[in-house]
Formats: structure tokens, C-alpha cells, sequence
């Protein structure tokens, strides 16, 4: 399909859905509907993008043969997909592209897939590994599960997003992927935080150290992104302690299925739900370091 071919729809237009429907607009193709709990924030995107602030999702999906969701968890997922709901983007499903880029459970992956398939639509489920910056860039990480005609249908439209675009299996499948990604990630950024923390407490330059790690054993991809931020006590989020915590939560739950104990994650996500707790989930995954670092547990 071309780029004319398309009509494009967005639900949750948060940090990575509107910089997603952005990339879009600027390449060319048709948004023509973006719906989001928030109605004042679809309000502002779909006068930037001159596209309708849709209702509900029943209408978006009226409007549109593409459909990208970008929701926060499995309940907005299931909400939107409400079967027999009269908002519900199934209503509209028949011969409909969804393309579902959240992170959530496989199992619900895989429940949506069905409820789509039923009403004669297609999905496809689009997990990204990346961040607000990838996401205007159009250099997002894409890891893909569903039916692999979907995927090939699909494929165009997710390369002018991507970097990176892997097709994984069937659905759910690249939801573990995308889990396993995470813990391990949360974990690295929990790690770091300590290790901070501790130089800190020790008297050690703190600039001095996160160069040795980045020449050592102690080097990851955290360290790059992170590491200053914890420093400096920069926590604008780019990915928040909320999503860390619930996607520790996802992997900890596949390894209880899998007959698994992993007291790292175990441990990674009961940090993340300390920082929720305080009120400090809506803080980038560094805020972790304001629980290591001994001068700011009480700040």
C-alpha cells in the first residue's frame, strides 16, 4: 500500500503515541483521526497534525483502515477492545489494520488478536524497545508478533518508524521478548544506582567513577543514558518509574509461569514500586538512584 492508500488512526497520544503520529504526519501519511483519555491533550495533537480529535475509539476506527494503539497497560487495552462495548474500536473492526505497540502481557496480546480476528480485522502487535527521541526520529527498536502475512502487510508503515524491525512469532511472543528487555534493563538501572550510591556515600567522584565503569566490566547501555541523570538528580522522564515497575511486574509474572524464582527482578521491582508509592512514578527509571544515594532517601 501506498502512503495516500493509508488512513491513519492513534490511540493514546502520550509521549510515544504523538511523537509517533508526528513522525508520520511529517512523512507524509494520512492521519486522520488520534483519540486519548485526555481530550484536551487529542484536542491540542489533532490541531498541530489537522486531523479529528475522535470521540471515542468506535469512531476513530470508523475514520481509519490503520489503527496504531499505544495505551499505558492491559486494562486500557481491554478497555478499548471492550467486546460488545459501544465504544469499543471492534465495533469497527472489520477489514481494519490494528497495530499494537504497547507493552503488555502476551496473554492479552494474544486475546486481542482473537477479538480482532472475529470481527474480520487483522493485528499485529508492535512492541518498541526505545524512547520519546526514537519515537520522533523514526529510529524506534520493533519487535513484532502475529501472523506473518499481517507483519508483511504491516511492514512498510513500520520501517518509516523503525531503526531496528524484527519479526519475532505469533502473538504474544514478542511480548516476552519485549518483557525480558525490560527486567533486564530496570535491572541494569537499579544496579547503576547502587553502585552510584555507594561511591557517593565512600567520598568517590562520582565523574571519575561512571568513566571507569564505562571502560570496565561495570560498561552498559544504562551507564550511557542514565548515568549522568542519576548525578545530576535530572529525572525528566523518557521512560517513567511507573512503566519500569509494571514491566518488571510482567516478566516476574512470566517467571512464576515458567516455575522461575529471580530475586534480581524480584528485588529491581520492588524498588520501582517503592519509588511509585512515593509518588515519584511519573519520574524517569533514574529517579531509582533518589533510593541508593544516602543523602536523598529522606529528601
Amino acid at each position: 500500500m501506498t502512503k495516500s492508500g493509508y488512513r491513519i488512526g492513534v490511540v493514546g497520544v502520550g509521549r510515544m503515541g504523538a511523537n509517533m503520529a508526528r513522525r508520520l504526519h511529517e512523512l507524509k501519511y494520512p492521519i486522520v483521526a488520534i483519540h486519548d483519555v485526555a481530550p484536551h491533550q487529542a484536542g491540542s495533537l489533532a490541531k498541530e497534525l489537522g486531523c479529528e480529535a475522535a470521540s471515542t475509539p468506535a469512531r476513530l476506527a470508523g475514520l481509519a483502515n490503520t489503527v496504531l494503539t499505544v495505551v499505558s497497560d492491559d486494562g486500557a487495552m481491554r478497555q478499548i477492545y471492550s467486546t460488545g462495548g459501544p465504544d469499543s474500536l471492534l465495533r469497527q473492526a472489520s477489514n481494519c489494520l490494528f497495530i499494537n505497540c504497547a507493552t503488555l502481557s502476551p496473554d492479552v496480546h494474544i486475546e486481542i488478536q482473537l477479538l480482532i480476528e472475529q470481527e474480520g480485522g487483522h493485528c499485529l502487535e508492535a512492541c518498541m524497545a526505545s524512547s520519546i527521541t526514537q519515537a520522533r526520529q523514526g529510529t524506534l527498536y520493533l519487535m513484532c508478533g502475529g501472523r506473518p502475512e499481517v507483519f508483511e502487510r504491516a511492514k512498510s508503515l513500520l520501517e518509516d518508524l523503525s531503526a531496528h524491525l524484527r519479526y519475532i512469532g505469533p502473538a504474544g511472543e514478542a511480548a516476552k521478548v519485549k518483557a525480558l528487555v525490560n527486567m533486564v534493563m530496570n535491572a541494569n538501572t537499579a544496579a547503576l544506582a547502587e553502585g552510584l550510591g555507594l561511591g557517593a556515600a565512600l567520598g568517590l567522584d562520582l565523574t571519575m567513577l561512571r568513566e571507569v565503569f564505562s571502560q570496565t566490566g561495570a560498561n552498559s547501555r544504562v551507564l550511557e543514558t542514565d548515568g549522568e541523570d542519576m548525578q545530576q538528580r535530572a529525572h525528566d522522564c523518557y521512560f517513567s518509574a511507573a512503566h519500569a515497575a509494571k514491566d518488571s511486574g510482567i516478566a516476574l509474572a512470566l517467571a512464576q509461569q515458567a516455575g522461575l524464582d529471580l530475586p534480581l527482578a524480584r528485588a529491581t521491582h520492588e524498588q520501582y514500586r517503592r519509588l511509585v508509592d512515593r509518588g515519584m512514578g511519573e519520574l524517569d527509571k533514574s529517579a531509582v538512584a533518589e533510593l541508593t544515594f544516602k543523602d536523598r532517601l529522606n529528601g
